[in-house]
């Protein structure tokens, strides 16, 4: 319940160690290589570094659909990073059987209003249903039709199908790429194309178009969706605290922007996903903040590199035992 647990503590007015205005959890990158010869997928947890003790974990189960039914569950391979006595990922990063590859960032609510939305009736932990969807999904339109349903925890989940890939393709009719967010929300009924099921605000879409135009798909916490993106309190942080709230000028946003075009093989991704240079690159440095040059900026944070007696605009950007503890690529 770990990840929940934060939702929770704002929505029963707790106080928490855990919530600090900013804070990112994850920095994640799909890139198609030059040719679109390889399509690859990493994923960055950032964690308090007490979570440092990972394993990869792989699970084979003889799991059934059903009781009466005789075909396996179509995930019944599965790999994923993990921490000891989890029987999820928790990051979220899964490599699975079927094909997918699924994996998410989170979004912060930061709009105190949406809480009253999170009620103990017809909601299921986000732990669950990830594992549900990743047994029982055969296709990424399955997984976000099974993942959506009773809603909790807000995250931004990218679903890859990679038996719609082949090497050098330029163009698909098939759904690649979907990218999926979710907050609470006062709705019996998702708010896309589909039929209704019991959830809060959950928008999502195929983004496989995209990908193949712009060669890249890159996440960092905040929500790409505008429903999502102003339900979520990001606008009026933005007018608060400036740009470092935003979609496009975020820092990992304009660090991924300018060196995803860098990105040849998997040495060159594996670079990228643990790059930090925050004391040298100015899209690392953060106004307002004194020294100004910030260990959060960065695709693989560092914020205990950040000065003690420091002046920061808001909490994300202090001095903190934490920032990416792992770095995974398939």
């Amino acid at each position: 319940m770990g990840g929940g647990l934060v939702d929770l503590e704002g929505d029963l007015n707790k106080s928490s160690q855990s919530r600090t205005l900013g804070s990112g959890s994850c920095s994640a990158l799909i890139k198609l290589l030059p040719g679109n010869k390889d399509l690859l997928v990493s994923h960055d947890t950032w964690n308090i570094y007490q979570a440092m003790l990972c394993i990869l974990k792989k699970y084979q189960f003889a799991y059934r659909v059903s009781p009466t039914d005789s075909d396996p569950i179509p995930g019944g391979t599965q790999a994923f990073s993990s921490y000891p006595g989890s029987i999820f990922s928790g990051d979220d990063f899964y490599i699975l059987s079927t094909g997918l590859v699924t994996l998410e960032t989170i979004i912060d609510n930061s709009n105190p209003a949406l809480w009253k939305f999170v009620q103990p009736t017809g909601a299921v932990m986000e732990w669950l249903r990830n594992i549900v969807a990743n047994r029982l999904a055969a296709s990424g339109k399955e997984w976000e039709e099974i993942f959506r349903k009773h809603n909790r925890y807000n995250n931004q989940w990218m679903i890859v199908e990679y038996r719609h890939f082949t090497p050098g393709m330029t163009e698909t009719k098939e759904q690649l790429f979907t990218v999926l967010e979710q907050l609470p929300e006062e709705s019996t009924h998702t708010r896309v194309f589909t039929i209704p099921v019991l959830s809060g605000l959950v928008v999502h879409s195929d983004k496989t178009q995209e990908l193949l135009q712009k060669g890249y798909w890159s996440s960092y916490n905040i929500p790409y969706y505008e429903e999502v993106f102003n339900a979520s309190g990001c606008r009026e942080l933005v007018k608060q605290f400036g740009p470092w709230f935003s979609l496009d000028m975020n820092p990992r946003a304009q660090i991924f922007r300018r060196n995803q075009s860098h990105i040849t093989d998997m040495d060159s991704m594996v670079r990228l996903m643990r790059y930090n240079n925050f004391k040298n690159d100015p899209l690392s440095w953060c106004e307002g903040c004194d020294p100004p040059a910030n260990g959060e900026n960065t695709i693989s944070a560092r914020s205990d590199l950040n000065p003690a007696n420091g002046t920061y605009p808001f909490g994300a950007l202090k001095q903190r035992p934490h920032g990416g503890t792992d770095m995974k690529c398939v």
